[in-house]
């Protein structure tokens, strides 16, 4: 946001803000690391777009705002799923836009870290020379880029995989004068709907809420909550504040329950993601091929063809590919349950719901051509359509089998729908019942 929110939002020892991104033994990037997060942060600094324009107290309301109604939305979500969570495991967040990407450097740098060691043991192949010093910068620039591109996109994100421990990979508290300032797995990256977001202050500060962390609990990930970029789309939506910010809340809210009520869902998503990273091909021979099925597709997109694919997908191995379509199963699951929680409670104490609705799905397929283009080669299309499948399922299987009958998809992995039960909610449920 503006500089007119002062030094940040409210500075909080536990967020994330601008830093380094040397490990707890000070090792910063080195010819073994696949990106150079130093310089992805430096780069994403560089390109975040200035915001609405704010003071100080209307940074503070926004933020107190969140805490508040973050908390309020635990207990509409609990009713309403009739899921037993501790809110107390997952911390809420709230964040501006440096705060955002700080969180995010810190995530993947975990999440990729098995891919990296796979990257070291073959440094004496032809591979180790492409991701030596020069190449992790190469690819640090890149990650910038997209993390500022995806820092407007957003209005929250739960990151399942974040623990009181990893949050030592990046020192803090920090302070800074900087101004400007979902990967597999991370559950409720909420885009904005569209368009161009907004915002950022002048701290990479965040205030947290929801419940300290207890000590005889293992933390469970934490929510973000993007402050700036809920102010920009309210603000373009021309719709009640106090109503969109609990709105957001709700959607986000239902994913900090899903994880903290079903211990066994983090550890199952990190293993798939493990998967697919072990299953990289870093022959050069296969990463030249997939990379130019991958340059073609730009071009068939770009001209305004191409099918449903983004870049992305073709970058991809065919194992992986089996784990990809497991993995979005379960997340169209998680964010289409979200949606039908955030609608289900919605007109129970949000006056204006349904012009929020109407008005956030109509953004959705907004923005520009280079927008539009940018969405299509970073799967982010694919996110929106999650949100639409899941939530047919979860309506459908509620619909057939009662709450209690869809909740028998919390029990185990193997409960989960496959994709092909995601667009086939009657194959669930008979599947379901024949384990009863």
């Amino acid at each position: 946001m503006s500089n007119r929110a002062g030094p940040g939002w409210t500075p909080d020892p536990d967020s994330p803000g601008p830093g380094d991104t040397r490990d707890r033994n000070g090792a910063g990037s080195d010819g073994g690391e696949m990106v150079d997060w130093d310089v992805a942060l430096t780069t994403a600094h560089r390109l975040l777009r200035p915001g609405p324009d704010v003071s100080l107290d209307e940074a503070r309301e926004v933020v107190a705002d969140l805490r508040e109604f973050a908390r309020k939305a635990e207990g509409h979500v609990r009713t309403y799923t009739g899921l037993h969570a501790s809110g107390a495991r997952a911390p809420v967040v709230v964040v501006d836009r440096v705060g955002w990407v700080q969180a995010n450097v810190d995530a993947f740098r975990q999440i990729l870290e098995p891919l990296v060691e796979k990257v070291r043991e073959r440094r004496s192949d032809a591979t180790g020379g492409m991701m030596g010093a020069f190449g992790s910068r190469v690819t640090g620039v890149e990650a910038g880029a997209l993390l500022a591109f995806l820092s407007s996109k957003v209005l929250g994100q739960f990151d399942p995989f974040w623990s009181d421990d990893t949050v030592g990979a990046v020192p803090a508290p920090r302070t800074s004068s900087d101004d400007g300032a979902a990967t597999p797995g991370q559950s409720g990256a909420t885009p904005d709907g569209g368009g161009n977001g907004g915002g950022n202050s002048g701290r990479g500060g965040a205030t947290s809420s929801g419940g300290d962390l207890v000590p005889s609990l293992a933390p469970a990930g934490r929510l973000l909550l993007v402050a700036p970029n809920v102010v920009h789309i309210e603000r373009d939506l021309g719709v009640d504040p106090h109503d969109f910010r609990l709105w957001v809340c709700l959607h986000e809210e239902t994913h900090r329950v899903q994880f903290t009520a079903v211990p066994w869902l983090r550890d199952h998503l990190r293993g798939e993601i493990r998967g697919f990273l072990e299953h990289t091909d870093l022959d050069p021979g296969a990463m030249f091929s997939q990379l130019r099925q991958g340059v073609e597709q730009l071009g068939r997109i770009a001209r305004g063809g191409g099918d449903e694919v983004s870049f992305i997908d073709l970058v991809q191995t065919p194992a992986q590919r089996e784990i990809i379509d497991r993995v979005t199963a379960v997340m169209s699951l998680l964010e289409g349950h979200a949606d039908v929680v955030m609608d289900g409670v919605g007109p129970e104490v949000i006056a204006s719901v349904a012009t929020i609705r109407e008005r956030f799905q109509q953004r959705r397929g907004g923005g520009n051509w280079l927008d539009q283009f940018l969405k299509r080669i970073l799967g982010l299309d694919a996110k929106l359509r999650q949100y639409r499948d899941g939530a047919a399922f979860v309506r459908a299987v509620v619909s057939s089998a009662g709450q209690e009958g869809f909740n028998k998809v919390w029990e185990s992995p193997d409960h989960l729908p496959s994709k092909a039960e995601i667009a086939d909610p009657d194959a669930w449920v008979s599947r379901m019942r024949g384990t009863s």
